[in-house]
């Protein structure tokens, strides 16, 4: 039987402070790769090519799904304070060995290793703001810990417009392996997670309880959106200053939509969070996939300056918000026992979009001549998932109020 312990008010927020610090670390890793994509291809002591950034981007999200999956069995079977803690250690020290790499290959590795990390990062945290929350609040405190990710790449984002290109890219990576410093902070600070008694001892185990009868096709809709927002989110902030760039603008320019889309992504996703805890989760994150696609579809076309500024934020908001809804959809549908393995494995999945989406946009690229073939590109798996979130049963209720098996 699991077991459910009721934190105080000052636990809980403390809990959600911390998670949005490290959320801040995943954001600043996610981006990393967008920001220094076009100093990259501009080095000519790297000889990058056209698909160097898709490839970069594909081998740092093969090691995600690895991540995810093995951090999900352990937020289950050990809690979650351990596994967070070396997450963040293995991130950091990953992205040092990126900043020293001599070759591209070395970097290539290093960035695999920086994606094991991440990987493990959403799960843990996922389940760990979902066990402290408010029942009623908790989409809105998976919001906020999540929209730090946008902060995070807002961060990377603005670094890279003042750092890049005077400086060596290199130095953007070397920034993310501050956060090593937080790891000791990291084990004190969490609260020991109470143990989970019911919680499946194997991964053939937790497959099963996933796949239940009662739980199969939600799962599977679920699975199927996670992989097509996770498609979008790494397609988009991997190669979206580059597509910007192949249509017409500068360096700073497509920097600054990159601002705009990251800081719409955060500011937006507390208000989309707001709604879904009044009993609207399935409806907003539904609607969250198809507001990136109509905004993507404005930053295809010529408008004014400011018209594209603002398309930049909301198409920000709805490709983060998407992930952030999914995130919170996943929390809300499994018990407490299974949250650490459904997250694991609903993003170890979805982690598969993220592998191919950086290859998907340069081979759409490459293939055709357009320069806005990227945001039709783009479009695609937003209006996938917008379609398994809207199929999801009607029976589709939080589980807030009902921790206990129903196996």
């Amino acid at each position: 039987m699991a077991t459910t312990t009721k934190l105080p008010t000052q636990r809980s927020a403390g809990v959600l402070v911390l998670a949005c610090l490290i959320l801040f670390i995943d954001g600043y890793d996610l981006f990393a790769l967008g920001t220094i994509g076009p100093s990259l291809l501009h080095d000519p002591t790297w000889n990058a090519g056209p698909t160097t950034l898709g490839t970069l981007g594909s081998v740092t999200a093969i090691g995600m799904p690895f991540g995810s999956i093995l951090a999900g069995w352990c937020a289950d079977r050990w809690g979650r304070r351990g596994p967070l803690t070396i997450a963040v250690a293995w991130i950091s020290v990953s992205m040092l060995a990126a900043a020293l790499a001599p070759t591209m290959a070395l970097l290539g590795t290093a960035r695999f290793a920086t994606g094991i990390g991440v990987g493990g990062l959403a799960p843990l945290v996922g389940a760990l703001v979902s066990d402290h929350a408010p029942a009623r609040r908790r989409t809105l405190h998976l919001a906020v810990a999540i929209g730090s990710i946008g902060i995070g790449g807002t961060a990377s984002a603005l670094l890279g417009r003042f750092l890049l290109p005077q400086h060596d890219f290199q130095l953007i990576f070397l920034i993310g392996a501050v956060p090593i410093l937080l790891a000791p902070f990291i084990w004190r600070m969490l609260p020991a997670t109470p143990s989970l008694r019911s919680a499946p001892k194997s991964g053939r185990e937790q497959v099963g309880l996933l796949l239940a009868p009662s739980r199969r096709t939600g799962t599977i809709l679920l699975w199927t959106a996670t992989f097509a927002s996770m498609t979008l989110v790494y397609s988009t902030t991997a190669w979206l200053p580059t597509v910007m760039m192949r249509n017409g603008y500068n360096l700073s320019s497509s920097l600054e939509f990159s601002i705009a889309f990251t800081f719409g992504a955060a500011a937006g996703g507390v208000a989309l969070a707001v709604y879904a805890d009044r009993g609207h989760l399935k409806v907003v994150t539904a609607l969250t996939f198809l507001l990136a696609a109509l905004a993507l579809l404005v930053l295809s076309t010529n408008q004014p300056r400011p018209v594209l500024l603002v398309a930049s934020a909301l198409a920000g908001l709805g490709a983060l918000g998407c992930q952030n809804m999914i995130i919170a959809c996943m929390s809300s549908f499994y018990p407490q026992h299974l949250r650490g393995a459904a997250l694991g494995y609903g993003l170890g999945i979805g982690r598969l979009g993220a592998i191919a989406g950086p290859s998907y946009l340069s081979l759409a690229t490459a293939l055709f001549t357009s320069p806005r073939i990227g945001f039709f590109a783009f479009m695609i798996p937003a209006i996938i998932g917008s379609i398994a979130v809207a199929m999801l049963p009607r029976a589709f209720v939080s589980t807030s109020q009902e921790e206990q098996p129903r196996d």
